[in-house]
Formats: structure tokens, C-alpha cells, sequence
């Protein structure tokens, strides 16, 4: 039986992206001063301005200023987009984390008095996993992320590409279709591209097709495949001057593209007290390390919480063509992985980032790339030793 499933991604220059990226850069800044810092922090931002709002506590001197314009510079926001680093407001409505909160998720304090830390909210995360790709992620939003990562990689190396007119700003959109469940091609491929005044239709579609969707996509765009470039055959206005960003509205672009449920928690300006981001992390572990194993085709991971507990409150498995037994398989996750806030943040080193940073993590996918310590399979012998 024939079907289509599409997911869709954004670039970092969208101004979701963004503000994403800024929530997170000034995360890092905290942590490398502070690793004990609590930090919420949103973003805002529109032509001319960006606004910080949300609650921090930590002993770090930040300066917001700073980080605010250096992630717009890196991003590639100056004087030729319309939404100039340099010279656009920035707006601190940032204040201290509540101690109801704190209280209920520092180790030894709040109504329950546990020596462990606490989930810093209620709220259930999913992760999810699947062997239709190498990574164990879904394909249409593996594919889709990879084409806005190219899509900057290619604007950011003009030397290489020389393509000067390209933009920050940006989006894909993926439609694979399947046989019996299994990949069998592209029906379509969507991608938009913010570009200056400068370049013509024509070209921007024949430089993208090639330099973009073909080098991503390969064998799996056939000779029926549609490509929609630029579809309304203009983007020259683009980014926070177009469309106004918020912190933590891409949230199923962050993770599986549709695919596989979500429990509503978006992960940026996050730090790791929040399992908001902490257990969705696990819970992609878990779910990965599953299928790695080659307990089930597919798996989805569930776990709940509530402020100021550190046991999850409940844990369900799915699988797909599982062959484990299913009570069996929910003692393996508490014997074997991290589901404890303090244990998971323990687990990854999320309050001291190695080789990575949750800047890395805004734009391009939080799943799916090896760079972030969640994605290891190192239970893979532990999980199989159990059955």
C-alpha cells in the first residue's frame, strides 16, 4: 500500500530560529560561569528589536547585550538584511526564578525533603526511534533538517558555493513516499530561500536545485519528484523584519516531524532542571538504544513527572514489531537508563557541555545528530544481556 508522510524544518535564520538561538546562547553563557544556573529564558523579536523575558538565577555576570548581538552576527543578521546586529534594541524583562519552584526541585528542600533533585515541572516528553534510516530517525524530517543545514552551509560558504545573494532566513518541506512502509522516493520537496534583490528567479531555483535538494536528497528523487523553489517566486523580505520569532514554536521541527507523538514542551533557553528538555533527551535515548538493540522496529518512549519528585510518575514503551516482553522491557528502562532528573543531567554532563553546547542544539534538529551525548547507543549490550 502506498502512502505519503511529510515533515518540514526551518533554518536558523527563521525567526523562530532565532529566538531559539538566543534563549540558548544565553543558557551557555550561564552554565559556563554558573552550572548550577536556572535559567528560562524567551525571546521575542521584530523589526529593530529583540526582547528577553523570563526568570534566571544564577551567580553568572552575563552580558546580555553581548550575547543577544553575537548570536545575531553568527546567524548573519547585519546592516544587508534589514535586521542589523548592531544597531537593533535589546529589551531586558528578565527576572529571578521563583522560590515556590526552586524550593521543589534543589535536593533537600520542598515538601517531599528528598536528598534527590526534583522535576523542575509536570509534564509528560516522548522520544521516539525508528531503523528506517542509519540515524533512527524518521525520514522525511531527517531529510528535511538536513536541507536547511545545507541551505546555510551553502550560504555561509561563499568561497565554495558563491551564491553572495542568499539569506538567513529560510524553510524546507519533504514528502517521502512509502510502499508497504518502506521508502521508495520523493512525491515533492518544498524549500524556501530568503535572498537579496539581487538574483533572479531562475537562477536562485537552478543553484538550489543542484547545490541543495540533489546533494541531499540523492537517489531518492526520481523522475517524478516536484521541486517547489521559492514557490511564490519572491523572498527578498525575510526574517524578523517579515514575520515576528518567538522561543519555542518549532517544537515538532526540534524533534520527529510529525512522527511519533509530543507532550507539548519546547526545549530552548531550557537549562536541564527543566524535563521539559532533560527527559526529552532521555526519553530519545532510551527509545534509540531500544531499536539499536533490535528489540522493535519502532519505538516510543513516554515519561511523566511531577514538580518537586524526582521518580517519573509513570514510563510506557511502545514498539513495532517488538519481540521482548513489554513488562519485561519496563524493568530494563529503570534498571538501565537515567529517568531521575539529577541522574539524567549526571548521565549526559548537561550542566557542563563537552564537544557540544545547547546553541548547537536550536537550529538543525535535537535528534538525530551525533554530536549530542543522547544520541550514543552504549545500552545496546545492556539492553540485549536482559532478555
Amino acid at each position: 500500500m502506498k502512502s505519503l508522510f511529510s515533515s518540514e524544518s526551518v533554518t536558523e535564520g527563521h525567526p523562530d530560529k532565532v529566538c531559539d538561538k538566543i534563549s540558548d546562547a544565553i543558557l551557555d553563557a550561564h552554565l559556563k560561569e554558573d552550572p548550577e544556573s536556572r535559567v528560562a529564558c524567551e525571546t521575542l523579536v521584530k523589526t529593530g528589536a529583540v526582547v528577553l523575558a523570563g526568570e534566571i538565577t544564577s551567580r553568572a555576570n552575563v552580558d546580555y547585550q553581548d550575547v543577544v548581538r553575537n548570536a545575531l552576527k553568527e546567524i548573519g543578521y547585519d546592516v544587508s538584511t534589514g535586521f542589523d546586529y548592531a544597531t537593533c534594541a535589546v529589551i531586558n524583562m528578565l527576572s529571578k526564578q521563583s522560590p515556590d519552584i526552586s524550593q521543589g526541585v534543589t535536593a533537600g528542600h520542598g515538601d517531599f525533603n528528598q536528598r534527590e533533585q526534583g522535576a523542575g515541572d509536570q509534564g509528560l516528553m516522548f522520544g521516539y526511534a525508528t531503523n528506517e534510516t542509519p540515524e533512527l530517525m524518521p525520514l522525511p524530517i531527517l531529510l528535511a533538517q538536513k536541507l536547511t543545514r545545507r541551505l546555510t552551509e551553502v550560504r555561509k560558504n561563499v568561497a565554495s558555493h558563491n551564491v553572495p545573494w542568499l539569506r538567513p532566513d529560510g524553510k524546507s518541506q519533504v514528502a517521502v513516499m512509502y510502499n508497504n512502509d518502506r521508502a521508495v522516493g520523493l512525491e515533492n520537496v518544498v524549500l524556501a530561500a530568503h535572498h537579496s534583490d539581487d538574483v533572479t528567479t531562475k537562477d536562485l531555483r537552478e543553484e538550489l536545485e543542484w547545490r541543495v535538494i540533489r546533494s541531499v536528497c540523492g537517489d531518492l528523487v526520481t523522475l517524478d519528484t516536484k521541486f517547489y523553489i521559492n514557490a511564490t517566486g519572491r523572498f527578498v523580505l525575510g526574517g524578523p523584519v517579515a514575520d515576528a520569532g518567538l522561543t519555542g514554536r518549532k517544537i515538532i521541527v526540534d524533534t520527529y516531524g510529525g512522527k511519533g507523538r509530543h507532550g507539548g514542551g519546547a526545549f530552548s533557553g531550557k537549562d536541564p532542571s527543566k524535563v521539559d528538555r532533560s527527559a526529552a533527551y532521555a526519553a530519545r535515548y532510551i527509545a534509540k538504544n531500544i531499536v539499536a538493540a533490535g528489540l522493535a522496529d519502532e519505538c516510543e518512549v513516554q515519561l511523566a513527572y511531577c514538580i518537586g519528585l524526582a521518580e517519573p510518575t509513570s514510563i510506557r514503551c511502545d514498539l513495532k514489531n517488538g519481540n521482548v516482553d513489554a513488562e519485561k522491557l519496563s524493568e530494563a528502562i529503570y534498571d538501565i537508563f537515567p529517568v531521575k532528573p539529577g541522574d539524567i543531567i549526571k548521565h549526559f554532563g548537561l550542566k557542563n557541555p563537552k564537544g557540544w553546547s545547547y546553541y548547537d542544539t536550536a537550529a538543525g534538529g535535537h535528534f538525530g545528530r551525533e554530536q549530542f551525548p543522547w544520541e550514543r547507543t552504549d545500552k545496546v549490550d545492556e539492553l540485549r544481556g536482559y532478555f
